[in-house]
């Protein structure tokens, strides 16, 4: 995870400063933690607010600048929570989490195997000595394995009964321990049975099911980290002397001046004081082709100088920089899918307290009856481990891993198994043009009116600039059997063209002074002999687009197109897909958008590339972004779909509606286990390993109503 200024300055109501800080809360497991943390901070003086960030595992707290970091750590461990303060250098708990959870499976798994390929033996008849040797054996095996996987339910549980309160996790892990205590205590006394596959096999599930959330929920957050990877580590400072220093981007200050050498990156925002040339703004515009600049203009920290060196004045360094507004907002936003948290976990609140009162009533009744506290504490037992949401557990993920697997077959990378449950929600989808509905490949018309030699001549010309139009025409140009040409006195203006001798004469390709409507940008060739050709330049569709767009229109979404690019450039791509469309937006128009549209009802689809996407990315109900699209667009999206075509949108949208119904049936099937499996738990008839068995089988039946989902998205 990273994290973006995490000690910032507001102003409260009452006009006092206050400080917003951000901490991990990496055991929080289900949304009865959420309402304890948010409750519990918001009854302390000195704490105006605290939202909780379920899928990062963090949460936010704005607060009165007396109260540090040590004083809010304090208050969330009181409250019956570990918390760490997050700082500017980035963690990876999430990352972290799962692959702990994922040695506990493997452990798990493993102990599991062994001990039930001995339990067969023992189902099969094995008696006396050889009985107890399999009891002993398998007692070896599972009591070390259960106690190293169950580390996440029992300290979960035990943090939670020592500050008054329970969770999931506490008849999970009395059911764990009461089935190995007494499996042991039978080992011990000789006794004939004993339920160590039933207790490992209880844990391997419920591993299962929370490992798979885990390794989902650990991307969330890398988005953020990209985006913030596209600014310069550091920069060359220019001393009162002239001299010059290399100084991290975190140490610039407001006043700084800093050279920009060709190729390089900008570490701050600032004013540009001498030189002029051309950079690549891509993250704020999502425009491909650098835009020139010149004295007194703005540059921003991420920005790439794709022209000559040029020197600028420091106005904004580290955390109130352009790109940390625009990471601070996929932050902010990203924050509001914290509501969507698993159906499972919904009903945490009721769970816990519901199957203790039925062990317990249980235990009494029998006891009461005289069956004796043996008998009444495996029956007991039997109903903590006949209860146990396995089932429900895995209802969700065991649908999400499987559809996000359809999908990939499709060329859909699912990067979170809750984005589903979102896109099933969506009501209005939101393309970008440039990369999305387009190819972001630009392709040049106007070379056929070239003679050969001509031809030659632009190849060479484009060869010698990596302005992304000249790259297009050199890729055109390159597999044609063309004579070399020698190009002398070659010089380069920013966002203007390049200019040579050839034969002697003067040669360019430069910008034209008007682009035609019909292009998205154009270049205009001057020949050695005085001849001018206009090079056009148009994105071509996605081959589906149209028929894609049909078929989101089709599943009732409506559907408009907002994009950084000229409106004459989007107009004809907005006609060609039949949409509504509206041009040359800012990242921060493209957020506001979002957000009234989701303030008006609508679940906003989120369909973008640039870099300049990600703040309406996070902040889209649910979003997709093509394999084309930038590094921070891919981890910011919730999907991201391969290949040309589009198609893969509605495929996404069908599949996730599919999934809710399957996760709905599962959830069904869980409630329907329960309701038949609980009265012949209390009633007696039914041993802690069959309680174990029959968990598993409603997992089982869970799991394999869930692989219905493989073939629905072929």
């Amino acid at each position: 995870m990273a994290t973006l200024a995490p000690k910032a300055e507001r102003t409260g109501s009452d006009g006092a400063a206050q400080q917003r800080s951000l901490f991990a809360v990496p055991s929080m497991h289900c949304a009865g933690c959420i309402g304890k943390i948010e409750r519990g901070l918001k009854d302390v003086d000195g704490i105006a607010a605290a939202r909780v960030n379920f899928s990062a595992k963090q949460v936010v707290i704005d607060h009165d600048r007396s109260l540090n970091d040590h004083d809010l750590q304090q208050v969330i461990a009181r409250i019956g929570f570990a918390a760490e303060p997050l700082t500017d250098l980035a963690t990876d708990m999430d990352g972290e989490e799962s692959r702990k959870l994922l040695r506990a499976l493997a452990v798990a798994g493993f102990a599991a195997m062994n001990v039930m390929l001995l339990s067969v033996s023992i189902w099969s008849g094995a008696g006396g000595a050889t009985r107890q040797l399999f009891h002993w054996l398998s007692a070896l095996i599972a009591i070390p394995a259960i106690a190293y996987s169950g580390q996440t339910f029992f300290l979960s549980a035990w943090t939670a009964l020592r500050h008054g309160r329970t969770n999931m996790d506490v008849p999970i892990s009395i059911g764990v321990l009461l089935t190995t205590g007494m499996s042991l205590f039978e080992t011990v006394s000789g006794g004939h049975n004993a339920w160590f596959d039933g207790a490992i096999m209880l844990l391997f599930f419920l591993l299962a099911g929370r490992w798979l959330d885990a390794a989902m929920r650990s991307k969330a957050r890398d988005g953020v980290t990209a985006l913030l990877k596209q600014t310069a580590p550091g920069a060359l400072v220019v001393g009162a002397n002239g001299a010059t220093q290399w100084v991290k981007a975190a140490m610039l200050q407001p006043g700084d001046i800093i050279l920009v050498a060709t190729g390089e990156r900008l570490a701050a925002d600032g004013k540009v004081v001498a030189g002029s040339g051309a950079v690549d703004n891509a993250f704020l515009t999502g425009e491909s082709a650098p835009q020139p600049v010149s004295l007194d203009e703005m540059v921003h920290a991420g920005a790439l100088n794709m022209g000559d060196p040029i020197t600028v004045r420091v106005t904004a360094a580290g955390a109130q920089t352009l790109i940390a507004d625009i990471s601070r907002m996929m932050d902010a936003a990203s924050q509001n899918k914290s509501r969507y948290v698993r159906i499972a976990d919904r009903a945490a609140r009721l769970y816990a307290p519901a199957v203790h009162t039925l062990a317990a009533l249980a235990f009494a009744g029998w006891w009461l009856a005289g069956a004796g506290v043996h008998q009444a504490l495996l029956i007991a037992t039997a109903v903590l481990l006949i209860t146990c949401p396995c089932a429900l557990g895995l209802a969700v993920p065991a649908s999400q891993i499987v559809a996000c697997g359809a999908l990939m077959r499709r060329g859909v990378l699912v990067r979170d198994g809750s984005a589903l449950e979102r896109l099933s929600e969506a009501t209005i989808a939101i393309f970008d043009k440039t990369g999305t509905l387009t190819l972001g490949r630009p392709d040049v018309s106007g070379l056929e009116l070239l003679a050969p030699r001509d031809r030659a001549i632009v190849r060479a010309l484009a060869g010698a600039s990596r302005h992304p139009l000249s790259i297009a025409i050199h890729r055109a140009l390159q597999e044609e059997d063309l004579p070399p040409v020698s190009l002398n006195d070659v010089t380069e203006m920013p966002g203007m063209g390049i200019n040579a001798t050839a034969d002697g004469k003067p040669v360019s390709l430069c910008r034209p002074t008007e682009v035609p409507a019909h292009f998205a940008s154009a270049s205009e060739y001057r020949g050695p002999d005085g001849q001018s050709i206009l090079l056009g330049f148009e994105d071509r569709l996605r081959p589906d687009a149209f028929e894609a767009v049909a078929q989101v229109k089709a599943l009732g979404l409506k559907a408009m197109v907002a994009s950084g690019d000229r409106p004459q450039a989007l107009q004809p791509v907005a006609k060609a897909v039949d949409l509504p469309a509206t041009g040359g937006m800012l990242p921060q128009e493209k957020l506001a958008l979002i957000q009234q549209l989701q303030d008006s009802g609508e679940k906003v689809l989120m369909v973008g590339d640039g870099l300049n996407d990600g703040p309406a990315l996070a902040a889209g109900h649910v979003s997709m972004a093509p394999s084309s699209a930038s590094d921070v667009s891919q981890l910011t999206a919730d999907a991201v779909f391969m290949g040309d075509g589009l198609m893969p949108v509605p495929a996404a949208i069908g599949t996730a509606r599919r999934t809710m119904a399957v996760i709905r049936q599962n959830f069904a099937l869980a409630v329907g286990y329960n309701v038949l499996a609980v009265p012949l738990a209390i009633a007696g008839l039914v041993t802690p390993l069959i309680a174990a068995i029959a968990m598993s089988l409603s997992s089982l039946i869970v799991v394999g109503n869930a692989l219905r989902l493989r073939s629905t998205a072929k």
